[in-house]
């Protein structure tokens, strides 16, 4: 953990670093505009105005542009315009500062010119969004912004935000040869993609590829910002919480054929990708694995994925199905890949709790929204095909799950009511290490006489202590127990 005045250096260090970066975007945007109006700087006097000016975050570089702005586009004037290539050798990107976490991050992974211009093109609506506003200049002869410019308005941004299609337009301009080369750049597999630094969303079938909005991811933002690469939590925009917890395996209760299933589950979120690699099995086996979890609720579902997690030093992040399922057509989709992209090259844990209401059986193609539902299972299916990581879902009832998805679990894994000894393990394990039993409390005889599962055990301790706190006592009685039970039977309509 660093101390107050080591993180203020961090900052100030990469502050430095990015400042640096965006001035070299600013120049390379001046030099862009200029020959794409076929024009010239007109002296080293005004670049480095608009040098000082990117630096400083002044607005003299504005005035310089009004004039471009106002003039009409010659169309088809390409010759005046050029390619802009020897003009953007002149900006050559400032040199590394290795102490900065910028400078680590790119020479880590080798990242060229065009692909640190990229960045700091989606780093700039975050740190300097004045800087990108001379791009909402307009086509006087069309009345609208330059298609070669992308862009787009966000809700509640003012600024201009890039799209694809504006890294294009600083990097290659009209050479196609270089457009095809940032195309390769920006693929998923490609560093800036496959390593999440940015991310591109196409919000519309069929629209030009690089029509897509360009983002820095939160984790590359914060590290490069703060020194510190946060993990992703729960928001509209990425609908799945981290779940993390306490207890250990000695904790969690199971019968020997659901442990053993889990322990082979375990063995593959460990060394899967060695097998994979080393065993050549990728020839014949896709990546990933696939797991269903049924059973009554309350018998260790979600422990059981978080105590993987736990095991194999991976993340488990539980999806919110109330953030990720909607009525509107497509937004389903939307919102699984918000997850499902963040997720592709980490080694995340996917645990989609009560998952019978997205993989759920598909109906009869009698209305145009049966059609859709069909949809969206089908493409649920394809993506958790495609994982090459480690998904989980867990239901209540096996048989409310499609069977095109149960075809294609690597495992099934029951979890059933606990039976007697395993309900006074559960028992000792949740209360008797407190030491605020009274003497009158038979646990074995709960155990025998109730039939609950493990969620409904904690429910029915918490309900004991907090009842023994209300009446002034620094003991659980029998009493306070049965009472607990009797809530929790009625709960599920059963009676004491």
């Amino acid at each position: 953990m660093w101390t107050g005045d080591e993180q203020q250096r961090r900052v100030a260090v990469n502050a430095r670093a990015l400042e640096r970066e965006l001035a070299w975007l600013d120049r390379v945007l001046q030099t862009r505009i200029g020959a794409h109006f076929g024009q010239e700087a007109d002296s080293e006097r005004e670049r480095a105005t608009v040098e000082d000016s990117a630096a400083t975050g002044t607005d003299e570089r504005h005035g310089a542009l009004a004039g471009t702005a106002s003039r009409p586009l010659r169309v088809g004037a390409a010759d005046a315009r050029g390619d802009g290539r020897s003009d953007l050798r002149a900006s050559a990107p400032p040199p590394l500062d290795l102490d900065s976490d910028h400078g680590r991050l790119i020479e880590s992974l080798g990242l060229g010119a065009d692909e640190r211009l990229v960045l700091a093109l989606a780093l700039a609506p975050h740190l300097r969004p004045q800087l990108l506003d001379m791009l909402f200049v307009r086509n006087r002869n069309l009345d609208r912004g330059f298609s070669e410019f992308g862009g787009w308005k966000g809700r509640a941004h003012g600024g201009f935000l890039p799209t694809a299609e504006t890294a294009a337009f600083l990097i290659a301009g009209e050479d196609l040869a270089r457009r095809a080369q940032l195309r390769r750049a920006l693929d998923d597999e490609a560093p800036l993609r496959h390593h999440d630094l940015i991310r591109l969303d196409h919000d519309a079938a069929g629209e030009p590829w690089f029509s897509a909005a360009l983002h820095i991811s939160a984790q590359t933002l914060d590290l490069l910002v703060t020194g510190e690469s946060r993990k992703p939590d729960f928001s509209a925009g990425f609908p799945a919480k981290l779940i993390t917890t306490r207890l250990c395996w000695d904790d969690l209760v199971l019968d020997s054929d659901a442990l053993e299933e889990v322990q082979s589950l375990t063995t593959w979120a460990r060394h899967g990708e060695a097998l994979m690699r080393d065993w050549h099995l990728d020839k014949s086996l896709k990546p990933g694995y696939r797991s269903l979890f049924f059973g009554p609720p309350g018998t260790g579902k979600t422990l059981t994925a978080t105590l993987i997690g736990q095991a194999v030093s991976a993340d488990v992040y539980r999806i919110d199905l109330s953030m990720v399922v909607s009525k509107y057509i497509g937004e389903t989709e939307k919102n699984l890949a918000q997850v499902f992209d963040q997720a592709q090259h980490r080694r995340w844990i996917l645990f989609f709790d009560e998952a019978d209401a997205l993989f759920g059986k598909r109906t009869a193609t009698s209305s145009a929204n049966d059609r859709y539902a069909n949809q969206e299972v089908s493409y649920l299916l394809q993506r958790i095909e495609d994982f090459p990581g480690t998904v989980i879902l867990a239901t209540n009832l096996k048989g409310n799950i499609d069977e095109a998805f149960a075809r294609r679990f690597q495992s099934v894994v029951h979890f059933p009511m606990p039976d007697a000894d395993q309900r006074l393990r559960l028992w000792e394990g949740m209360v008797r290490h407190t030491g605020r039993l009274a003497a009158d409390v038979d646990l074995r005889a709960l155990a025998e006489r109730h039939e609950l599962a493990g969620g409904a055990i904690a429910n029915v301790v918490r309900f004991g202590a907090l009842n023994a706190v209300q009446a002034g006592r620094d003991r659980i009685e029998a009493a306070d127990l049965r009472k607990g039970v009797a809530k929790e039977l009625r709960k599920e309509g059963r009676m004491v």
